[in-house]
């Protein structure tokens, strides 16, 4: 079996690092703690068809795959950017399965979505673990970071229902002109609905955080109107799968950055008259960092493969990518910061924004942690599965 990556994946991702190159991002993010607007990647990422990758052809999209988007935010993790991505990625990838079931209100707006003139996100749920029954949302705030699903009710029409409920820590939901929204039916019945921007008590606070490269937001409906969309609980599990795959894929990319910036330097600065890089102490700390990046690349390598061959694997695979790629990047840029000594902890210099980015990004859509026990949920499911095949045999 060849893990490598195809020429036309090869030409995205390269197409996807030279139209970054030409965003400061970098500069961009240390300006924003200031204060100052983020740079915009969105213009970007609309003329090179990265809003449409995970849309189908017939609705404007490039008809791409997971592994092919994990291709573009490793990118991103690279330059400090993709603000907006993620969540939209997310949510046309189930706006577009719904789609292909019949589900009018979601082929209606794909087109827009998939051309970049309409951004789209997407209020993830957590799927239950083993020992768990219900559906979860991050929380605001409080001694917990799950809180219970939105609710929704009849809404006067068909389709239509009016959502209540909040969440907190959801990625690029603001600004978005559509929101994808887990809600729990009257019935017990889990679904994806779809929220307007505009649409009446709806409110969507930024929140920022140490990381100002990366938009969060605090998510709240009060009797919100919505459509109901044909998503249940496997199309909301694929997403969350498919979300950790992405931030995978970023985290990847900020270790890869690290492995360059602290090779760069350890060349260059001079001590007792030679390059620092000579010495075993440094050449230890960059080699584990290539050790780590390179785990986490095989195990990016597999959730494409999955996410395309073996859908029942894509949980088991998205969550240990995650759990490897956030470790990876915490020791990477902790490390590159200690190469650099004392002037890589000065706010002048790149590598703490990148930190920040760790730091930020292993709280996210469930964090290291919950990757952590989604990692050994699947094992004993697996476990357990394998177990009564053999008694019953």
């Amino acid at each position: 079996m060849n893990f490598d990556l195809a020429d036309e994946q090869r030409l995205l991702r390269d197409a996807a690092r030279d139209a970054l190159a030409r965003l400061d991002s970098v500069a961009g993010a240390r300006d924003a703690l200031d204060g100052a607007p983020l740079p915009d990647p969105w213009p970007t990422a609309r003329a090179a068809g990265w809003t449409g990758l995970l849309v189908g052809e017939k609705d404007g999209g490039a008809g791409l795959d997971v592994f092919d988007a994990m291709l573009v935010l490793e990118e991103c993790g690279r330059r400090l950017t993709g603000a907006g991505l993620i969540g939209h990625l997310a949510a046309t990838r189930l706006l577009a399965g719904a789609a292909g079931r019949g589900d009018v209100g979601a082929a209606a707006v794909l087109p827009s979505l998939a051309a970049g003139d309409r951004c789209a996100a997407i209020v993830l749920a957590r799927p239950p673990a083993a020992d768990e029954k219900p559906w979860t949302v991050e929380a605001e705030a409080g001694g917990t970071r799950r809180a219970p699903l939105p609710t929704a009710q009849p809404g006067g029409g068909c389709d239509a229902v009016l959502v209540t409920g909040e969440a907190g820590y959801q990625l690029d939901a603001a600004g978005a002109d559509l929101l994808v929204v887990p809600a729990v039916l009257g019935t017990g019945e889990h679904r994806a609905t779809l929220v307007a921007a505009d649409a009446a008590g709806l409110a969507v606070e930024a929140t920022p955080r140490g990381d100002a490269s990366r938009p969060i937001a605090r998510v709240s409906l009060e009797g919100t109107p919505a459509i109901l969309l044909h998503a249940g609980p496997d199309d909301l599990a694929d997403v969350w799968d498919v979300v950790q795959a992405l931030l995978a894929a970023d985290a990847l990319g900020v270790s890869e950055a690290m492995l360059e910036m602290g090779v760069a330097y350890a060349k260059d600065r001079h001590a007792f008259g030679r390059p620092i890089g000579s010495y075993q102490a440094i050449k230890h700390q960059l080699v584990e960092i290539l050790r780590h990046v390179e785990a986490t690349r095989s195990l990016c390598y597999y959730v494409g493969y999955a996410a395309r061959e073996r859908p029942s694997d894509l949980p088991l695979a998205s969550a240990c990518a995650r759990f490897a790629a956030e470790d990876a990047a915490t020791y990477a840029t902790r490390t590159c910061i200690a190469i650099h000594g004392g002037i890589g902890t000065t706010w002048e210099h790149d590598a703490p924004l990148f930190w920040r980015r760790a730091q930020l990004s292993r709280l996210l859509a469930g964090g290291v942690t919950g990757a952590g026990d989604r990692v050994a949920t699947e094992i004993v499911k697996h476990a357990r599965a394998q177990a009564g095949a053999t008694a019953t045999t």
